[in-house]
């Protein structure tokens, strides 16, 4: 069920993988996505499951209504079923778990343990050339958090090897984040947003990153909206521990 699950100095990192849960397939079988048609109640209980299994309450944990852009916002609690058009979110409030869904875009993870700040950006390729990492920190900056104490962890994405795109789409990406520009395993052009991210987040200051090694494309493990088309998605999860 957890493909990772690690802690730094009080701030708490998790990644699932797509299995443990009650969906049928196309969805099989932890779905933590409530946006791709998968029954309402089987989602309900793989979050809970989820949440269980990491020590957290299910309701205590921040979904997001991910929209490829490059809002922040700095949350207390839960959105309930109302979330608004985010891709990132910072927290100071402990326990809390802020949670990011996927299915080959990049999950983007970051904790201040000192300054007691969390954040969480879900970056694909829109996101990522709009700018999404960079607000991120900056968010956390505006709550006391500096560059150089945040740890990074970035989960299960598509890779750069895997996510061929046109040549003009690599092209403008590239233009705004030169760091993601890859080439195919095959030869033809690609991007890397994971690489996209780790440039960025230097740029920002950050340097303590874990990058994971999982390609969702490639992995049967794991969900792949480029692989499968109809499919559950992932979450990574990040959390301070309660004082």
């Amino acid at each position: 069920m957890i493909g990772t699950h690690d802690s730094t100095s009080g701030a708490h990192f998790a990644f699932t993988d797509r299995w443990g849960g009650v969906s049928a397939a196309p969805y099989e079988s932890l779905n933590l996505g409530g946006r791709v048609g998968d029954d309402a109640a089987h989602v309900r209980e793989n979050r809970s499951r989820t949440a269980a299994s990491l020590g957290l309450a299910p309701d205590r944990v921040v979904w997001m209504h991910q929209v490829h852009g490059r809002d922040v916002a700095l949350v207390n609690g839960p959105f309930g079923d109302q979330a608004p058009p985010l891709d990132g979110i910072v927290t100071q409030r402990p326990a809390l778990a802020l949670a990011v869904l996927t299915a080959d875009c990049t999950p983007v993870l970051l904790a201040d343990p000192v300054a007691r700040v969390a954040g969480a950006a879900h970056a694909g390729r829109p996101g990522l050339v709009a700018g999404v990492v960079p607000a991120l920190v900056e968010t956390m900056r505006d709550r006391g958090a500096a560059p150089e104490r945040i740890v990074a962890r970035t989960g299960p994405a598509v890779c750069g090897e895997c996510y061929e795109v046109p040549e003009e789409m690599r092209a403008a990406v590239a233009e705004a984040v030169p760091g993601a520009y890859a080439t195919t395993s095959w030869g033809t052009p690609s991007v890397d947003v994971a690489a996209g991210v780790r440039a960025q987040l230097e740029a920002c200051g950050v340097t303590t990153l874990e990058q994971s090694d999982v390609c969702t494309m490639e992995s049967a493990d794991h969900f792949s909206y480029r692989r499968e088309k109809i499919t559950g998605r992932l979450a990574s999860y990040v959390w301070l521990e309660a004082n």
